[in-house]
């Protein structure tokens, strides 16, 4: 029904004492946040929310409808767009920069003064045209047509469209390359041309297969058995500070498997360079802070720049990461576990990246199947 308050900062015992007046807050039939003040007793907080649910209760079905389309069908789609986007309490600080991003520089300045009850799905293409003429990259598009799918999808449960804004519209066709991934000998040798720190982040991302920044983050105490690790936390590149996971809500966590090699370089670091409660990376000029992340893009430039190691053409740090994944696949892991493992969003991004490593081909499986067929 809604809710009163006060805003005095007295504790809610001494409110029915303190002289200051009750506020209350409510959602009106379109599903907007309503706010009112100036009332002198709970009790008429009380009889005020009372009579707006009364109202609601004996409008006409077709009325909140009605009045969402009329309250949100003429605003500006960068209004709309603004009040979403506070919303999306889920997003991590990286995530809210992006989303940013794309919004100021690719949605807004096309649709941002349209009104949102005059989209369809000719507007939706020839939003994605004009990126197409601007010269946008394809990933950009994909991203940038997400953004927007999101958007007016939300306004469609409002119950903005009759028809679906996006019916129809076939979406940018984002086709990433391939990962350039290092073979074992390649992977052996640019570990040891590196210290102590990135051989460590180096066999975190290829044998467990940690973003960069999780495996900054690594603890001593997040081996929970001889053979998992536990991937609770990174350091945000963005923000320098520990964060949660990707795609993870606070407190959820990833297992990853951990291989014997990865466990003897975690206590070995441990031993040698000792820990600060339990993590073995932190800032090299104040213990208190989480490892930097261009400690480790410094080295990496350093080490290809000395050009003594053979380093694949297009390899970069992630190519890292891409070596587990290979490595797991080509052993005929399922991808369902690689995708869970490596926390990604969902299995599409995983086989849509990896699924050239994945064992196996038509005329491989014509004739297993056939084999079984004939016993």
């Amino acid at each position: 029904m809604g809710s009163f308050f006060k805003e005095c900062g007295h504790p809610r015992s001494r409110w029915s004492k303190c002289p200051h007046p009750y506020k209350i807050r409510y959602r009106s039939a379109a599903g907007k946040q309503m706010e009112e003040s100036g009332f002198a007793t709970q009790d008429d907080a009380i009889e005020r929310l009372t009579d707006v649910y009364k109202a609601k209760k004996a409008a006409p079905r077709g009325q909140p409808k009605a009045e969402r389309v009329s309250l949100y069908g003429a605003m500006r789609f960068a209004e709309y767009a603004a009040e979403w986007k506070a919303g999306q309490r889920d997003l991590g600080p990286a995530s809210v920069r992006h989303l940013e991003s794309l919004l100021e520089h690719h949605v807004l300045p096309l649709l941002g003064s349209r009104r949102m009850d005059t989209f369809d799905h000719r507007v939706v293409e020839g939003f994605i045209r004009s990126m197409e003429r601007a010269g946008v990259g394809l990933a950009t598009q994909a991203n940038a047509f997400d953004k927007l799918k999101a958007i007016l999808l939300d306004a469609h449960r409002l119950g903005l469209f009759d028809d679906h804004p996006l019916a129809g519209v076939k979406p940018p066709q984002y086709d990433p390359k391939r990962a350039v991934i290092p073979s074992p000998q390649q992977l052996r040798r640019i570990r040891e041309a590196g210290d102590d720190r990135f051989r460590l982040i180096t066999d975190l991302m290829s044998g467990c297969g940690m973003r960069n920044g999780e495996a900054a983050a690594v603890n001593l105490r997040n081996i929970v058995a001889d053979d998992v690790y536990r991937i609770t936390e990174q350091v945000n590149q963005t923000t320098g500070t520990s964060a949660r996971l990707k795609h993870r809500k606070t407190g959820e966590y990833r297992d990853v498997p951990l291989p014997a090699r990865v466990k003897q370089t975690i206590e070995r670091y441990a031993d040698t360079h000792s820990t600060t409660d339990g993590y073995l990376l932190r800032h090299p000029l104040d213990a208190s802070k989480p490892f930097p992340h261009y400690y480790l893009n410094n080295q990496w430039q350093r080490i290809k720049k000395a050009g003594e190691v053979d380093i694949p053409k297009g390899m970069v740090l992630y190519s890292f990461r891409h070596f587990f994944a290979s490595n797991c696949l080509t052993h005929n892991i399922p991808i369902t576990d690689v995708a869970e493992w490596m926390g990604h969003k969902n299995i599409d991004v995983t086989f849509k990246i990896y699924r050239h490593l994945m064992p196996g081909t038509i005329s491989t499986a014509a004739t297993l199947l056939n084999h079984t067929l004939t016993a």
